[in-house]
């Protein structure tokens, strides 16, 4: 796994000189979002923080902007049910989503795996092992990478899958964080770092 690991960083050099950061979340308001359905989305002491409403349904709120290929390291902490998740190359028409989610969900519900949207459904899951590395009720660091039609997601700095697919190769999109519906959910959120990569 560290060889693995060593050879994606050394293939990654020449992406990271030309790389742009990229600020999502200013910490204050929803700026460079857009809300996609009832559920709650606001942002109180710096933080922002997804929440079902009375409509128990989908909600998703998605950048103004499309990424290609990025590195996204953020922090969740599940308050509640907390099945929610991060979209990435996506496009939507009113709730519903297309494209690929990394799973923010229960200890043992997959955080950290890639759901295809309206498509083939579960790509990867991480192992049960991987999975411990979720922290219940507590911060999580959740670091995301998406380059070509490779993806890698770590969790507490355990990496929890890396696969390749051609129709991710191919996908296009914005990053977009969900509201599952049932109603129950409510997830906090802050220090988003992007790095958008040629």
């Amino acid at each position: 796994m560290k060889i693995t690991c060593l050879i994606a960083c050394i293939a990654c050099l020449p992406l990271l000189a030309t790389a742009q950061k990229v600020s999502l979340f200013n910490g204050k308001d929803l700026s460079g979002w857009n809300i996609h359905g009832t559920e709650k989305w606001y942002v109180e002491k710096g933080e922002l923080i997804c929440e079902s409403g009375p409509d128990k349904a989908y909600g998703y709120l998605s950048t103004a902007n499309k990424y290609k290929n990025f590195v996204l390291n953020l922090q969740f902490k599940q308050e509640a049910n907390g099945n929610s998740g991060v979209f990435f190359r996506s496009s939507i028409e009113g709730v519903k989503i297309s494209g690929w989610q990394v799973e923010v969900a229960p200890l043992n519900s997959h955080t950290g795996g890639v759901y295809e949207s309206y498509g083939r459904g579960w790509l990867i899951q991480p192992s049960a092992e991987a999975e411990k590395a979720l922290k219940t009720g507590e911060w999580n660091k959740l670091k995301i990478q998406v380059i070509g039609d490779e993806v890698t997601t770590w969790l507490n700095g355990q990496q929890m899958i890396y696969f390749k697919d051609e129709k991710i190769g191919k996908g296009e999109g914005f990053i977009a964080l969900q509201i599952h519906d049932g109603g129950g959910i409510k997830v906090r959120w802050k220090k988003f770092k992007l790095t958008q990569l040629p």
